[in-house]
């Protein structure tokens, strides 16, 4: 008799956490479909991470291994800042999934030293690798990318497996939502998953287009600073309502159309 597919199911732990964990989870789960809806993902590698409401310096990341497509709010890693796992399912067939350690190395940093910052996001994708590759790095030459006219940045120093690359990391994040890390790739944070997602939406969007318009050959229009600043000033808290908040539920309704298993 052949095997039933729920013994290859993760079982939920919906009812092992609190609701406010729960609603973490999935709203989690969905960030990392939807990163790999909008072609930002990279097989198994790169992280999103989430706070768990209510624990300090606790975190939830995605089991090293699985692909962002299979995600669900059930198969997510609780871990601390340091690293260690507080909490991880058991994957069918034995499969051992743990952490990547650069990605606590990188997110552990963040979260440890800001408890406003929700949600971290981190990318490969070839117009970030192609931006943060070049000297002049992101330009402000369309609106969408005005949006991050003071990005920040951080050079590289090797793959982010050493603690001690945390203090330069959180050095260069300073207080900006995004940063670019040189020769590496893209990093947005924000106070909610809608927040951080739409960060790095638009930033990826700002990527592609310096890219494209840079592939004619043909001299850039350059905008006046001031027109620039003011831009800036426009997309900044407190001169509009917070990202996120309109099109965050929209996109759930779009997974759930999809393929709402993320939120098993």
């Amino acid at each position: 008799m052949p095997d039933s597919p729920d013994r290859f199911r993760i079982p939920s732990l919906r009812d092992q956490v609190t609701p406010e964990e729960w609603q973490a989870r999935v709203d989690l789960a969905a960030c990392y479909r939807l990163i790999d809806l909008y072609g930002m993902s990279d097989m198994a590698a790169n992280h999103i991470s989430v706070r768990v409401p209510g624990e300090d310096n606790a975190f939830l990341i995605n089991a090293y291994g699985m692909l962002y497509e299979e995600i669900t709010a059930s198969s997510l890693v609780k871990i601390d800042v340091k690293g260690n796992v507080l909490a991880k399912p058991e994957f069918p067939g034995g499969l051992g999934y743990g952490v990547n350690r650069a990605g606590f190395v990188i997110h552990g940093a963040i979260h440890e030293a800001s408890h406003e910052i929700a949600c971290v996001i981190h990318t490969h994708t070839w117009p970030g690798m192609a931006v943060s590759s070049l000297e002049c790095g992101l330009l402000p030459m369309n609106q969408t990318a005005m949006r991050f006219a003071r990005i920040s940045y951080h050079d590289y120093d090797g793959v982010v497996l050493d603690m001690a690359m945390q203090e330069r990391l959180v050095r260069d994040l300073g207080d900006s939502n995004a940063l670019i890390l040189r020769n590496h790739g893209l990093l947005t944070v924000g106070k909610t998953v809608g927040e951080a997602f739409n960060a790095m939406h638009r930033l990826e969007l700002s990527c592609r287009a310096q890219l494209a318009a840079q592939a004619t050959g043909q001299k850039l229009v350059e905008v006046p600073q001031a027109v620039v600043d003011a831009t800036w000033n426009n997309y900044q808290p407190g001169t509009r309502r917070p990202y996120g908040v309109m099109e965050w539920p929209a996109l759930l309704r779009k997974l759930d159309r999809m393929d709402p298993s993320y939120r098993d």
